[in-house]
């Protein structure tokens, strides 16, 4: 698929890899479709896009619930008149140990509130947007692109049964809908970024920082444009489909 006068669709978008996403696609000459529910980060990200010449549009959304992602879609077709790639990249942690101990004594449990909230954002989330999405690629026949944003957590990370269970979920269901949506021109792809240079890290204290990269054979982080880079060649690569791309720096050589 060609970029350029496409319609990109990136949940997520108001910082971080969601604003990389859009930049890099916006200076490729697609226009954009961002959502995201922070509506001041949305306006800047947008404003940022507008300026490399496309269109960009916000979205406040709350990609967990079902009825604010089928309006949310329908205003983009009705928008741009079109729905060709959409990167599903939105995402929350709550971390915690599934039981903490402390002298013996039990002090702690990852709480249910925590597990379905990353859940309902990370895996719910994603199955709201590639369903709606879907749809509306095959209504308007053009076939499509579906990229999932996936985590090398989805291999397991102490303190993160809910999020290590959603990003493995999201790499699960990237093979599922490849098969399933393959007929209609629709290709799926997923991405599994490593730790990367994002708000969350670039706030840790440098001795924190420095044993988050001892284990990374690149020794350092990745970049929020390399993740995106990923999803142009997803994009771009027309025999790619039901595949994740692990870009982590070798951590799981």
């Amino acid at each position: 698929m060609k970029i350029k006068d496409k319609t990109i669709v990136i949940t997520g978008a108001g910082r971080g890899i969601g604003r990389a996403l859009a930049l890099r696609f916006a200076g490729q000459g697609a226009h954009i479709a961002l959502l995201d529910m922070n509506a001041e980060d949305l306006k800047t990200t947008a404003e940022h896009c507008a300026e490399l010449g496309v269109r960009a549009m916000a979205y406040t959304v709350d990609v967990s619930r079902e009825a604010e992602v089928s309006a949310a879609l329908d205003a983009v077709v009705r928008d741009f008149g079109s729905l060709d790639v959409i990167i599903n990249n939105a995402g929350i942690v709550k971390d915690a140990l599934l039981i903490k101990v402390k002298d013996g004594e039990v002090v702690g449990k990852m709480s249910l509130e925590q597990r379905r909230a990353v859940l309902d954002v990370n895996l719910t989330g994603v199955f709201l947007g590639a369903r709606e999405a879907a749809e509306r690629m095959i209504k308007l026949a053009k076939g499509g692109v579906i990229v999932n944003i996936s985590s090398i957590s989805r291999h397991g990370n102490a303190g993160q049964s809910n999020y290590s269970a959603a990003k493995s979920g999201v790499a699960s269901m990237t093979v599922v809908w490849a098969k399933e949506l393959a007929r209609y021109g629709i290709r799926v792809g997923s991405i599994a970024p490593g730790f990367t240079h994002t708000d969350i890290l670039a706030s840790m204290k440098p001795e924190v920082l420095e044993k988050v990269i001892a284990p990374v054979p690149l020794k350092r982080l990745g970049q929020p444009d390399e993740i995106a880079h990923a999803a142009q060649f997803i994009i771009e690569n027309d025999f790619f489909t039901g595949r994740c791309l692990d870009l982590d720096g070798g951590l799981r050589l």
